[in-house]
């Protein structure tokens, strides 16, 4: 089911891990921003745009296999993403075994079956430096970083005044740094802040990759717990963190594991 966050702006919420699908109407049809997971959300997805709201371009915020799905459902409109998003999905995917491992990471989830992955990936890298996507609805303004994810992408929907963050700014996730890909992850995660923070006066709704929208005054909330989070991360303490501990929401604890996880990812990166 589509809920209107904005007028001309709608998201999808998944069942798992409240992943957001966010649909921004245009003049012909609409932009589909991370278009979601299971097969039959896919399918509910196209439903409600029906024929009147016909897909005509698609972006991924970065390329993480939950945000680079699609469905034959959806039509085929060209899917946009960062030039560095692209090449990472494109790298991933020349080895033959990268959709199996995915498939088989799903399953303790129950979910492996439900998730198409014919479509998966098939994005195309928009100019290096590309400062917007190309449609004819309203601009949507690409805000790049390296938080997180190579090459991810925050948009700023000027005219409807609503931030798509990706994977950052969650009600229920914790800042996942790029533990990987990066010579410096947290300085990396507070550059990335820093650049939402710079446009927080231009909007008044957030729309989080995972989690619920947030309205006004939530932008730089959300941006200050994000910062006080990896802070406490690079100062080597536990955050006072309400995504975390006893105060997380019910169903979500296991987040507090994975906070556990990536502060030793980070004390044994800082002894090397």
């Amino acid at each position: 089911m589509l809920t209107q966050v904005a007028e001309g702006v709608l998201v999808h919420e998944s069942e798992f891990l409240k992943s957001n699908a966010v649909v921004v109407e245009g003049r012909t049809g609409v932009l589909l921003v991370d278009a979601g997971l299971q097969e039959h959300e896919l399918v509910c997805l196209a439903d409600d745009l029906g024929p009147d709201r016909p897909v005509v371009a698609g972006f991924s915020t970065h390329a993480d296999w939950d945000h680079v799905l699609w469905h034959a459902r959806l039509g085929t409109a060209p899917r946009y993403g960062t030039a560095r998003c692209a090449a990472t999905i494109r790298e991933e995917l020349t080895d033959p075994e990268a959709k199996a491992r995915i498939t088989e990471h799903l399953e303790p989830a129950g979910i492996a079956e439900h998730v198409p992955m014919d479509l998966l990936g098939e994005i195309t890298g928009l100019p290096a430096g590309a400062s917007e996507i190309p449609w004819d609805g309203p601009r949507a303004r690409i805000i790049e970083h390296q938080a997180h994810a190579p090459g991810h992408a925050a948009l700023i929907i000027g005219e409807r005044r609503v931030l798509i963050a990706g994977d950052m700014l969650s009600d229920v996730l914790i800042p996942m740094l790029d533990l990987d890909g990066t010579a410096d992850p947290v300085e990396d995660y507070l550059a990335a802040l820093r650049l939402l923070e710079s446009v927080a006066d231009d909007v008044d709704v957030v729309v989080p990759g995972h989690g619920s929208p947030g309205g006004a005054g939530e932008v730089r909330a959300r941006i200050e717990r994000d910062r006080a989070y990896v802070l406490a991360l690079r100062k080597g303490e536990t955050p006072d963190d309400p995504r975390i501990g006893p105060a997380a929401e019910p169903g979500w604890e296991w987040v507090s594991d994975m906070h556990d996880g990536q502060a030793e990812r980070l004390r044994v990166l800082h002894r090397s």
